[in-house]
């Protein structure tokens, strides 16, 4: 019996000295981390305004709930009881916790986010017979016009492994959703912010006994945009029901005031975790509505590029603006012949005659002389044919071809008839809406190509990270009588009785403009119009019309395109004309009220 004592005894002692010296300290992690949870607190993601300060996109709260693998006592009772509450699915539970436990069994695992209020009752009231499971109020997106310039705001999606293992996202972990275009992209660690924590002591169920310690998160920084909203939502307006682009900037320094593209998207849809059904909706529709189509949409200009071929025809002194020039209508050249848009003709014409009623035979004869090489050297000065530099980046060039490119390309040399179609933006020629605002910015404002922008300020609590500056790119380097009669013409096709832009009148200032359209060619198209059918929408022509008011003092340039619009005059001109009257109401409304303020 001694021997049976001492042995036992001794293998107490053993066990004990296993227990506590060899074994202690693993045993003492494990025992602090059943007792003590570090839950994270993610911070408030910056909030976005608009020129004049009014909320675009802020967060609401979030109930997410999670389950920490290593305090689960039943899982498959665990399991069903999530399905019967809230119809969560066994499987998707059981993926989602085999994959993490392995390699965090005390870090809290995202299952559902963003209950329901209905969901988040159920889960607390049988709260006591679910172990493991814990809710976490977390901040949630918000974007508070829904499909508002979503193109420029962007949107968030949920980060992935990829970036998580890339260093490029510190303070993001799994589950966190982070910006994945526009202006949450561009600024993504800005607005981000820095998560805070807390040390939380647990009981054997894991329910929340006390909090420990607490590092309380920093919110990220606010961003003021160049938008005005009043002026963002004219334009989406316009586009209503309708395939196109509408930028309209500030000519003195490149602010961009309303940015619009449709069809758009609802941005609040990305929140969550997006339907697999809509998601394909939304990436494989024919009208691709996630693309920017002022940056991004690159379009044959029509008679817009006139104003590059008048140019480029007076800087080479090719044309005295009082020569006239006569239009039969038509055009020929070898065995083709080219047409005018008024079959009649338009007579004789001189170049203040040929812009306003944009005839294409005079500046089929000018384009002749001037050649692919020489159009193409003036395209690029008035920056087409390259980015603009858009702040947010993903803004493409366009094309501006010469005969070298063609060679290169298509390995066949540049035929005279292919610069026929180019004087008068067809051919190859490529641009898009927001280098047309820049252009038609740089011809009334002295020259000055100017960055444009979209980002007004970026501060962080008061303290200024970022402030909008006007950045000039380059000047045109033309002579300024040129350049008026450039103006003036173009004045006088909103203005004058015979004018392509008229319904951009106003009554109130000077508006000038051009208006375009852009041929979409196919052997489809000729064939129904041969047969005398009606054409379908997609075989119709682009409307573009770009304008600049007031004339002689420039506040406002537009650029209008309207996929399959037909004429510019008639499409586009009424949309710029809305956008130039409210925006110049609203400048008076300010000024008197300014005035009455002093």
């Amino acid at each position: 019996m001694i021997l049976v004592v001492v042995v036992v005894f001794v293998a107490l002692v053993l066990r004990l000295w296993y227990l506590q010296l060899l074994k202690g300290p693993e045993y003492r992690v494990k025992s602090e981390n059943n007792r003590i949870h570090l839950q994270d607190i993610p911070p408030f993601r910056g909030m976005i305004y608009d020129r004049h300060d009014e909320l675009l996109v802020d967060n609401r709260p979030s109930f997410d709930m999670y389950i920490i693998p290593e305090d689960i006592q039943d899982r498959k009772h665990l399991l069903l009881s999530l399905n019967r509450l809230i119809a969560l699915t066994p499987d998707l539970v059981e993926g989602k916790l085999k994959e993490a436990s392995r390699r965090y069994p005390f870090k809290p695992i995202l299952v559902k986010k963003a209950l329901t209020r209905e969901e988040l009752a159920l889960i607390e009231t049988n709260f006591y017979n679910l172990p493991g499971v814990m809710i976490q109020v977390k901040p949630q997106r918000n974007y508070i016009f829904r499909e508002f310039a979503p193109h420029v705001i962007g949107y968030l999606g949920e980060i992935d492994e990829t970036q998580l293992m890339s260093g490029k996202f510190p303070e993001n972990k799994p589950g966190d959703f982070i910006g994945r275009y526009g202006v949450e992209m561009k600024w993504q660690n800005q607005l981000n912010g820095v998560r805070g924590g807390e040390q939380v002591e647990v009981d054997a169920a894991g329910r929340k006994l006390r909090v420990i310690s607490r590092k309380p998160p920093v919110p990220g920084a606010n961003i003021g945009l160049t938008i005005d909203r009043e002026m963002q939502a004219l334009a989406e307006k316009g586009l209503e029901g309708r395939t196109g682009a509408v930028v309209a900037l500030d000519p003195a320094n490149g602010e961009i005031l309303a940015m619009a593209s449709s069809p758009a998207f609802d941005p609040n849809l990305f929140i969550g975790r997006i339907d697999r059904d809509e998601w394909e909706q939304i990436v494989s529709s024919k009208d691709s509505p996630l693309q920017n189509r002022t940056i991004a949409g690159q379009y044959p200009p029509g008679s817009v590029f006139k104003i590059v071929v008048a140019l480029a025809g007076l800087e080479e002194g090719l044309i005295d603006p009082d020569e006239e020039t006569f239009c039969n209508g038509s055009y020929t050249m070898g065995s083709r012949t080219y047409h005018c848009w008024r079959r009649a003709g338009h007579g004789n014409v001189a170049l203040h005659r040929a812009l306003v009623e944009s005839c294409d035979v005079y500046f089929y004869k000018l384009g002749r002389r001037l050649g692919v090489d020489k159009i193409a050297e003036y395209a690029n000065m008035c920056g087409l044919g390259r980015t603009p530099k858009f702040d947010l980046g993903r803004d493409k060039g366009g094309l501006i071809p010469t005969s070298q490119w063609k060679l290169k390309r298509w390995g066949v040399p540049w035929q005279a008839g292919e610069t026929i179609s180019m004087s008068i933006g067809q051919s190859f020629v490529l641009v898009t809406p927001l280098q047309m605002a820049v252009m038609i910015s740089a011809v009334f404002n002295g020259g000055d190509l100017y960055q444009p922008k979209v980002i007004r300020w970026v501060k962080k609590g008061k303290e200024p990270i970022y402030e909008f500056s006007p950045t000039r790119r380059r000047h045109l380097k033309v002579k300024p009588e040129n350049l008026e009669l450039i103006k003036d013409a173009l004045s006088g096709a909103v203005n004058e009785p015979r004018g392509t832009g008229r319904r951009a009148r106003s009554k109130d200032v000077i508006v000038a403009g051009k208006t375009g359209t852009a041929q979409v060619v196919t052997l489809e198209k000729e064939r129904i119009a041969k047969a005398g059918g009606d054409l379908p929408v997609k075989f119709k022509d682009h409307a573009w019309f770009v304008a600049i008011a007031p004339k002689d003092n420039p506040r406002l340039a537009v650029a209008v395109l309207i996929e399959h619009g037909g004429h510019g005059g008639s499409a586009a001109a009424p949309v710029a004309g809305e956008l130039i009257r409210a925006y110049l109401e609203r400048e008076q409304e300010s000024a008197v009220s300014n005035r009455w303020d002093d």
